[in-house]
């Protein structure tokens, strides 16, 4: 498959407003590509859309939806799909994180987790595949997560998350090779995102230990900039995956080479950092 061509693509990207997303936006555009923007915090993402706008001679769409409601995300696919038939690139990146325990943790914030982490890149890949494989050299993102390789302790409903957006991913890409539709997976670390400040608690968390939770926040170092640039050079040479950070390429190696042990070597870190914090 040829390298993946920015110059005049239409590029949706979900979780705009902040972070990853906005630096994806900005990245994308500065490659000539079209930008398709979607978020639930309008004004973030009328400021990444202004920001953009002032430099970048491109077109750019935004459309507020909460992915955490099944409906509305049903509506925007459907939505995105008839108003942006030049789609070309899909980056599913919108996110939420949640500390605590499976016990800690209800059932419905469990399935908030699901549903804006998994339901939702299921439901938009869904709307539009079709858009994407009438586009020979079109491209699909999905973000997984370092805890989509690894799963530490107090983060059960996330790495569910994950792991099931690794899956589905890994066996999508067969799928979509033989149609003309590149496939990337991408793992980040610790990228500095409001992820973690903005994350879910439990609601059996004890207080004393949500304090050492929102302490996680300093973990996270690597500039989203940075990050955008690895992924977008990951979707340009087609690769099927991507390790954002140095401790996400410790992990992953780690995980591998050590399949067993890595798991008390990570919960005994993340209680380290917990102290620390």
């Amino acid at each position: 498959m040829q390298r993946y061509r920015f110059t005049d693509g239409t590029a949706v990207v979900t979780g705009a407003a902040s972070g990853i997303g906005a630096a994806l936006a900005a990245g994308l555009a500065e490659r000539g590509s079209h930008l398709v923007l979607l978020d639930r915090d309008a004004e973030g993402l009328a400021r990444v859309a202004e920001d953009i706008g002032r430099t970048c001679p491109v077109r750019i769409a935004t459309y507020v939806a909460d992915l955490a409601d099944a409906e509305q995300t049903r509506r925007i696919g459907a939505t995105l799909a008839t108003g942006h038939p030049d789609t070309t690139l899909l980056i599913n990146n919108a996110g939420v994180a949640i500390g605590g325990t499976f016990d800690q943790v209800t059932a419905e914030q469990f399935d908030t987790v699901l549903a804006v982490n998994l339901h939702a890149v299921i439901t938009l890949t869904r709307a539009l595949l079709p858009v994407l494989t009438t586009h020979p050299g079109a491209h699909l993102v999905t973000l997984s997560s370092v805890f989509g390789i690894v799963g530490p302790p107090g983060q059960t409903a996330y790495c569910t998350s994950k792991f099931a957006v690794r899956g589905f991913t890994e066996s999508l890409r067969g799928e979509l090779t033989p149609a003309g539709v590149g496939v990337t997976c991408v793992h980040p670390g610790g990228v500095r995102t409001g992820i973690a400040r903005n994350a879910m608690v439990g609601e059996g968390v004890p207080p004393s230990a949500a304090a050492r939770l929102a302490e996680f926040d300093k973990l996270l170092t690597l500039d989203p900039a940075d990050a955008a640039t690895a992924i977008l050079r990951a979707v340009e040479r087609r690769k099927p995956r991507v390790l954002v950070g140095r401790d996400a390429l410790v992990l992953e190696t780690l995980a591998r080479l050590l399949p067993v042990t890595h798991r008390r070597l990570l919960g005994a870190a993340t209680r380290h950092a917990a102290r620390r914090g």
